[in-house]
């Protein structure tokens, strides 16, 4: 079908100097959040001044650099963080993948059906305002504390964007690139798959944009409240018995790992769009 239509064969053309451009606007990508990173480290600095912060609570990042590479214990602390953190990055994972495929999947019903958009939207609603440290409990008793409690909990954080964005981008195809699809022998499933999903493109990567921060929060919750796995719990036990250097590192651990894995969406939206000729591959 994407052969019949007019212009198929240009989008995925090679383009001159598209792979150039790509690498510009990778390193223009990377740039950007290593300012961003100098920026929050200067507003973290200026914070603790400010408002005067005890060095007992409040941590500079010099002493957080101290207790992660310069202590005598840093090289296990190091390797107790990096455990965690594989815990953490498995529980965003499995909500991120269970909460972007529950999102394509609504969405494209949605798009098909008013009936189902009335009946699901308001739900997903609902969902993402209710807060999670409420559902908690009853979801613990329904699926219990392991892998299906995370699913459910990051999935929440992630379906209202994910499903908001991609219903827009789906029902951005034009009437007169849908009638053309029809004219040509295809059905409704046809517009969507071969039309509604490519257009739909620059919407779904914003939505994993989105997703990737909100599976990792969901999993940090989920560790926190139900599974006493991960950062989420142990930044939790680390502030209960006072060992606020650990707090810190903790945090800055799993924030710059938020930042990385966002950047990585970006590099791969880049990329994708760049190759699909679509527009804003070279942002």
């Amino acid at each position: 079908m994407t052969a019949l239509l007019p212009g198929a064969d240009e989008a995925t053309a090679p383009v001159p100097g598209r792979t150039g451009s790509l690498l510009w606007t990778a390193l223009r990508q990377v740039a950007t959040t290593l300012l961003v990173v100098g920026i929050v480290v200067l507003l973290w600095i200026a914070a603790l001044r400010i408002w005067d912060v005890s060095p007992y609570v409040g941590k500079t990042p010099a002493e957080v650099w101290t207790t992660l590479f310069a202590d005598d214990d840093s090289a296990e602390l190091r390797a107790e963080i990096g455990a965690l953190l594989q815990q953490t990055l498995t529980d965003a994972a499995v909500g991120f993948a269970a909460g972007m495929l529950t999102a394509i999947v609504l969405a494209a019903l949605v798009v098909r059906s008013t009936v189902f958009e009335a009946a699901v939207m308001p739900v997903a609603l609902v969902l993402q305002t209710v807060p999670l440290i409420a559902l908690a409990p009853i979801l613990i008793l329904l699926v219990g504390r392991g892998y299906g409690v995370v699913a459910i909990m990051s999935a929440i954080v992630v379906l209202f964007p994910a499903l908001v964005n991609t219903v827009q981008g789906l029902r951005s195809v034009t009437p007169q690139l849908r009638d053309l699809v029809l004219v040509y022998g295809g059905s409704p499933s046809t517009v969507l798959l071969r039309v509604g999903f490519p257009s739909a493109l620059p919407a779904l990567f914003a939505s994993v944009r989105i997703a990737v921060p909100g599976a990792l929060t969901g999993a940090l919750l989920a560790e926190w409240l139900a599974t006493g796995k991960g950062i989420g719990y142990a930044v939790v036990s680390a502030a209960g018995r006072s060992q606020n250097a650990r707090v810190w590192a903790l945090v800055v651990v799993v924030s710059l790992t938020a930042l990385v894995l966002y950047l990585l969406a970006q590099l791969v939206e880049t990329a994708v769009l760049s190759r699909f000729g679509r527009p804003g591959s070279a942002r």
